[in-house]
């Protein structure tokens, strides 16, 4: 059962993890014509499509018969102001994720503004539970940066849109920041000890994912609703969103 449970759960970490866009998606009801309006929005190779639409049907149905449940039942269980604090500090230990990437992409000021969010945090904010930043106007709104970002900046382009099973959509890029990602953010550090961090290893990861399902469904909801083509919708919102976060 716990090797299920260190396969799976960690997993979904990057569960639809950028599947969400600020704009509605472009469906036939906020003003798409037709299906090749998609094609324009979203500029990326899609030669594995007949394989992605089957993934992503699989994935629809495992979202919607075991994820969503899940989902569920942790913000029946939890209150919001509780589970607002377990996102804080999360929020805020995923530091070195941010900081690197803007270091990495010559944005030296916005990772001076990341160690400053950091240390307001961790001792202000009682180890990072309550936002104490959010009240400071010049850390308030620092946009979060990735290592799918940066790669972005160098130059390197999406290369063909993947489906991945459970995880979501992704590009070959973004498969690649993924993984930088998680290799940056401490909670998945415990995987790379051994001995009796075996025994815990799981618990912060777990905890990470079962905390971002609420939000990270009702995207994924967002980014299909009322489409006449709910893959080329998410595709779209997708890269869209992805886009959006290499220019900031």
């Amino acid at each position: 059962m716990k090797s299920i449970v260190h396969f799976f759960l960690p997993s979904v970490a990057f569960l639809l993890a950028a599947c969400a866009s600020k704009q509605p998606p472009q469906t036939a009801a906020n003003g798409a014509d037709s299906l090749d309006d998609y094609d324009v929005a979203t500029e990326v190779a899609d030669p594995l499509e007949p394989l992605n639409r089957a993934t992503f049907k699989l994935n629809d149905g495992l979202y919607n018969f075991v994820l969503r449940p899940i989902s569920k039942g942790y913000t029946t269980v939890l209150p919001s102001p509780v589970r607002q604090g377990i996102d804080n500090v999360y929020d805020n230990v995923k530091f070195p994720v941010r900081f690197v990437n803007s270091g990495l992409q010559g944005k030296f000021k916005r990772a001076g503004q990341e160690v400053q969010k950091f240390s307001v945090n961790t001792f202000a904010g009682f180890g990072g539970l309550i936002k104490q930043s959010d009240r400071i106007p010049s850390l308030a709104h620092v946009p979060e940066e990735d290592s799918g970002q940066t790669l972005a900046t160098w130059g390197v382009g999406h290369g063909p849109y993947i489906v991945l099973p459970v995880l979501g959509p992704s590009t070959a890029r973004e498969v690649v920041g993924l993984a930088g990602d998680y290799a940056l953010n401490p909670v998945n550090w415990g995987f790379a000890l051994k001995g009796e961090a075996d025994d815990w290893a799981w618990i912060p990861p777990t905890g990470n994912n079962l905390r971002q399902l609420p939000l990270q469904l009702e995207k994924y909801d967002d980014s299909k609703a009322n489409a006449i083509d709910p893959y080329m919708a998410v595709r779209s919102t997708y890269i869209q969103n992805r886009n959006s976060a290499a220019k900031q």
